[in-house]
């Protein structure tokens, strides 16, 4: 049941990205480009997604439980540390020079795999250099 809710909620937050042109690399940089030709369609997306989220945190409170699992697993509220400002700082720069981040990276690859595939395999690099950061020491 999990495995077909999360199949079901990452199509339908892939058509979201296609039917609101966020796949679109250049509608992206054009939200990001303040002193250029701003492009105010990505500021709607994100409003847009605010409502249903709202809904989504109220009906949760009135919860017991999730439908497909034992408890809620939400996030920590943790304060702001180094590493959350440079991750947030690469995250940025990152979306800033390729105008994806990764959802909808792999939902591009639809519409255009070759850029999708360069950014896929930058973010995998970065994934991979922050694994074996975060690797404990191994003892001999």
């Amino acid at each position: 049941m999990r495995t077909v809710i999360g199949l079901a909620s990452g199509l339908l937050f892939g058509a979201g990205l296609a039917v609101s042109g966020m796949l679109d690399p250049v509608r992206v940089r054009g939200f990001l480009d303040l002193f250029g030709v701003w492009d105010p369609t990505l500021a709607f997306v994100m409003g847009g997604a605010m409502i249903p989220m709202a809904i989504a945190w109220l009906v949760q409170r009135r919860m017991a439980a999730p439908v497909a699992d034992a408890d809620f697993h939400l996030p920590d509220t943790n304060p702001i540390t180094p590493r959350l400002l440079g991750g947030s700082a690469l995250f940025g720069i990152g979306w800033g020079l390729g105008g994806l981040c990764p959802g909808p990276a792999l939902a591009a690859f639809a519409i255009n795999p070759a850029a999708a595939a360069v950014f896929t395999a930058a973010m995998a690099v970065g994934f991979a250099i922050v694994w074996a950061l975060d690797r404990p020491p191994v003892h001999a």
